[in-house]
């Protein structure tokens, strides 16, 4: 994987690439909100020598710092199409965990017809209808909410409440040691994420996906609100769910072998 970084207006997003063949399928993983590239390690493991294969620490995140926090999620998007047509990475198949995978809905709806996949890992549908007013205004507020809490009680309460294995839990513990030392930092990356969900889904739009898609959910997962919006984005769109047995928020962490699995026979039948 060869580290590189893209140059933006607010800021330098950095991120890890092979490319072994652009005719091929590209596995771009998009990681969720506070963890940054190594929460995919062992899908890159995994995938590096099969297909071209991408990762990157979002805007704000990791070694995505220092950035401004004057986007929105379209900019996000804009941003990752453009690094992807940098790469000459084709055919995608975005894979997103949490965030992640709202950025995938958000970036199907800037370019519905450049994916060949989508893969969402314990995300939710960013349609407007799922959420109540109420979850809308929450998310608006999360900054506030993250300030009533000391570093070490939120630093502990993550990294424990995503995952279920000792490796999802120390992997989470370690991507968030980024922010120690610099809780405001934590609480600034957060909240913002939080509002462009919200402001995201104020926006109304469709956010149809023309692709093949997959819905991927921890059994185990500690929010309620994920498991809830998982079985109603299935219902409604008939998109694939697989619920994964003694996992967590960070499914693919724990889970590695058995997600691993369920992507490769999903790319295969695409």
């Amino acid at each position: 994987m060869k580290e590189r970084s893209y140059i933006t207006d607010s800021g330098a997003i950095h991120y890890w690439v092979r490319q072994i063949d652009p005719s091929k399928v590209s596995l771009v993983f998009l990681p969720g909100l506070t963890a940054d590239h190594r929460l995919f390690d062992k899908q890159v493991e995994y995938f590096k020598d099969r297909y071209n294969v991408f990762v990157w620490d979002a805007p704000g995140h990791g070694l995505s710092w220092p950035f401004s926090f004057d986007f929105d999620l379209m900019d996000t998007g804009k941003w990752l199409f453009n690094i992807l047509e940098r790469e000459e990475m084709l055919k995608p198949v975005i894979i997103g965990q949490s965030m992640g995978g709202h950025l995938g809905q958000a970036f199907a709806e800037l370019y519905p017809d450049y994916l060949k996949g989508f893969i969402a890992i314990n995300s939710a549908p960013l349609q407007r209808k799922y959420m109540t007013s109420w979850g809308l205004w929450l998310l608006k507020r999360m900054d506030f909410l993250y300030r009533l809490y000391p570093w070490k009680f939120l630093l502990k309460l993550a990294s424990q409440g995503v995952a279920e294995t000792a490796y999802g839990q120390k992997l989470m513990h370690d991507m968030l040691m980024t922010y120690d030392g610099n809780p405001a930092r934590n609480r600034q990356v957060a909240g913002h994420g939080f509002k462009l969900l919200a402001d995201a889904m104020e926006k109304d739009l469709p956010y149809a996906l023309k692709c093949p898609a997959l819905l991927l959910c921890g059994k185990s997962d500690t929010i309620r609100s994920i498991k809830d919006a998982n079985k109603a984005w299935h219902k409604e769109t008939q998109i694939p769910l697989h619920w994964i047995e003694h996992a967590g928020h960070n499914a693919n962490a724990d889970r590695p072998e058995i997600v691993n699995n369920l992507i490769e026979t999903f790319v295969k039948g695409i």
